[in-house]
């Protein structure tokens, strides 16, 4: 399960310090950051955003003014050298309250509970019986074939025809791009090109415009390769 998160503070060394903390902690992924309030609202109209990490005291709006104008607020961890807003934030039913400078280990402390309050919603919201489908039929050779998920390792536009690389063998099939992209699992499979869809846990290298799985060589187009690094890289990029 990953946290989509969104840092805003006015204070560039606050914003840099959250970012590496972030970059330490598999399951959050940074979507944004931003030195202003303002600057943050059309993101978070646009796309769903899991966490926010929010300083209190910026200039033209502070951050519980910025929280309380939202309609669907995603749960919130403030951070801010003012202890004096803490029961306020806590009235907001924040997640914690940071009092800047904080150390690794109360970040995790927070997020920990961030992701607790997620998988409990979580497990509230979906049925226990409830189970996620881990493959679909295709027809191909005049016979119906099952195709497993963990199986694919890319999908490929043919003209009029798909063909789904697995680890053993390709099927050819008669159907739209569209409607095989359209069963596949969003975060396990992405779309490389307008004619290819890998199986992200499949993906060995990158290497300039291409991914790399066993001996296929998958292109990466140029309106797509912004995405695709994000998505595959999710914060997991080792830097010096």
């Amino acid at each position: 399960m990953m946290l989509s998160c969104v840092i805003i503070d006015d204070e560039p060394i606050a914003r840099k310090g959250l970012k590496e903390y972030l970059q330490d902690v598999e399951f959050l992924q940074l979507a944004g950051e931003f030195d202003n309030p303002l600057k943050a609202a059309g993101l978070l109209a646009g796309q769903t955003i899991d966490l926010l990490f929010l300083d209190i005291q910026m200039p033209r709006m502070t951050g519980m003014e910025f929280f309380k104008s939202l309609p669907n607020p995603p749960m919130v961890i403030f951070t801010t050298a003012w202890p004096q807003y803490a029961v306020e934030g806590f009235e907001l039913n924040a997640i914690d309250y940071l009092l800047k400078p904080f150390s690794f280990e109360r970040f995790w402390k927070a997020v920990m509970k961030a992701r607790h309050l997620r998988e409990s919603t979580e497990a509230i919201l979906t049925p226990a019986t409830a189970k996620e489908p881990d493959h679909f039929f295709i027809k191909t050779d005049n016979k119906l074939v099952r195709i497993h998920y963990n199986d694919i390792l890319y999908v490929e536009a043919l003209q009029n025809y798909v063909a789904i690389h697995t680890t053993d063998k390709k099927y050819i099939t008669y159907l739209t791009f569209r409607s095989i992209e359209e069963h596949l699992p969003p975060g396990r499979f992405i779309r490389t090109h307008k004619s290819y869809i890998v199986a992200a846990a499949k993906v060995e290298s990158i290497e300039g415009n291409e991914i790399r799985i066993g001996a296929h060589h998958i292109p990466i187009s140029r309106t797509e390769k912004d995405s695709v690094m994000q998505q595959l890289l999710q914060n997991r990029l080792l830097k010096r």
